[in-house]
């Protein structure tokens, strides 16, 4: 009997690359590469990386040179991968480094230094290949790399422009989760508003029917695969302002898609998006968000912000509070400018001081978080419809609609005997405060 070759992974950074550490285990599952729960036991590493900000970066190679010290043998990819030079100086013992979404580079490093096994047992893998989420979730990428130029981003040039999915290869992904028992798909991207945009939003075909490949019409064929029996939470992210995100606000309405939206405004101060060159200024926002609550009242928005970018006025911060506290955004993150090397915006004039922009994060969330507090309270005796993720002892912990897995808060369940990860539960809500709610099942 021959023994498979083990691989060990450690997969970094945002669900972008985890979708690539999937594909990339998928892979080397189906060629009968088993995964090694530790280092030791590992013939091999391989080390999917994030390389967005520094502190991302320093993690990175912080989780390279453990690997290497455990392992010794390791092959990186990832964003932080596309600065070869910086992985090579840090670590030059590295066997290869790959970029961003590399699955094929990877797969030949990996052949180069530990041979795949003979005859490889697709069988072992499921339809819907590996997945590092629960059972009942699921990232679905549709598309990668970005248009945009954003100053204080490096992402394009990391992940290099926008290249989308054939919409029948991602319809034919989702289904065959579904058909697994996912019960929630997130959709991701770098920017989910323009998919379809670089090909010019080609025909293409699932189940013998013509389909645009653009967001509303994929969204309207993502909502067909949650008419069966239990429903399916279809989640949207990564959701750039655009005129045509107003196409799907009444599916919301309507219960077919979930009435969440992931939108990062990043500020308000219409001289701040400028220097950015991020579309949209803060008054046009807050039209489009009363126009999205008109259709859908329900509708959950999360969003990011960056506070003490370079010129940042006193004034334009307070602008930037301003809209938080008109808009009652529901969930938000708040960063710090970080800057990024090779970003643009570094380049700007006015720096902010760092213990500043950090005063700045710190208000913007002390508003926030009364906001949050302010707007959770209001579901205090509602019954909310949630998908379990955790069972222990104590209770179980799941999520409402109104909560990403990760990035939101939760619901805490008392007396949750017979649950277990993955089922749907009706929830009344008891108390609440800035960020999680707690309740009771009812029949």
């Amino acid at each position: 009997m021959t023994i498979a070759p083990k691989i060990g992974f450690v997969s970094l950074g945002c669900p972008k690359a985890l979708v690539d550490s999937e594909r990339i285990l998928s892979q080397l599952r189906a060629e009968g590469y088993a995964v090694s729960p530790s280092y030791e036991a590992a013939e091999l590493v391989v080390v999917n990386t994030c390389g967005f900000i520094d502190s991302a970066v320093e993690e990175s190679l912080e989780a390279i040179g453990e690997a290497l010290a455990k392992n010794g043998k390791v092959i990186v990819t990832g964003c932080l991968g596309a600065k070869g030079d910086l992985v090579r100086k840090a670590h030059p013992r590295v066997l290869a480094v790959t970029g961003p979404h590399a699955a094929d580079e990877v797969m030949q490093a990996v052949h180069a230094h530990l041979p795949r096994p003979h005859d490889p047992y697709t069988d072992l893998v499921p339809p819907q290949g590996v997945r590092l989420t629960p059972a009942h979730y699921a990232y679905l990428k549709i598309s990668e790399g970005c248009n945009h130029r954003c100053t204080f981003c490096i992402i394009p040039s990391l992940r290099g422009d926008l290249s989308s999915r054939s919409i029948g290869e991602v319809m034919q992904e989702a289904e065959t989760l579904v058909k697994a028992g996912v019960k929630e798909i997130l959709v991701i991207s770098q920017d989910t508003s323009a998919y379809g945009v670089d090909i010019r939003y080609r025909t293409g075909f699932w189940q013998g029917r013509p389909l645009k490949t653009r967001m509303t019409e994929l969204v309207r064929a993502l909502c067909e695969l949650g008419e069966g029996e239990g429903g399916l939470w279809l989640r949207l992210h990564y959701v750039y302002p655009y005129a045509h995100v107003d196409e799907v606000i009444p599916l919301m309405a309507e219960g077919r898609l979930l009435p969440y939206l992931d939108v990062p405004f990043q500020h308000a101060s219409p001289r701040i998006l400028k220097l950015m060159k991020r579309p949209a200024s803060g008054e046009v926002n807050l039209e489009r968000i009363r126009a999205w609550r008109a259709i859908c009242p329900e509708i959950t928005i999360r969003s990011t912000f960056i506070a003490g970018f370079p010129g940042e006025t006193e004034a334009e911060f307070r602008q930037l509070l301003d809209f938080l506290e008109e808009a009652e955004l529901d969930r938000v993150g708040c960063f710090a400018y970080s800057p990024v090397e090779g970003a643009k915006a570094n380049a700007l004039p006015g720096p902010v001081p760092a213990e500043l922009r950090e005063e700045r994060r710190a208000r913007f969330m002390a508003v926030q978080e009364k906001i949050s507090r302010k707007r959770l309270k209001r579901k205090i005796g509602k019954t909310l419809k949630v998908l379990v993720d955790t069972v222990d002892k104590q209770g179980a912990v799941a999520r409402s609609g109104a909560d990403a897995p990760e990035i939101d808060g939760v619901v805490y369940i008392a007396g949750a005997q017979g649950l277990k990860p993955g089922d749907w539960a009706r929830v009344k809500i008891e108390r609440a405060d800035a960020h999680d709610l707690w309740g009771r099942i009812i029949a």
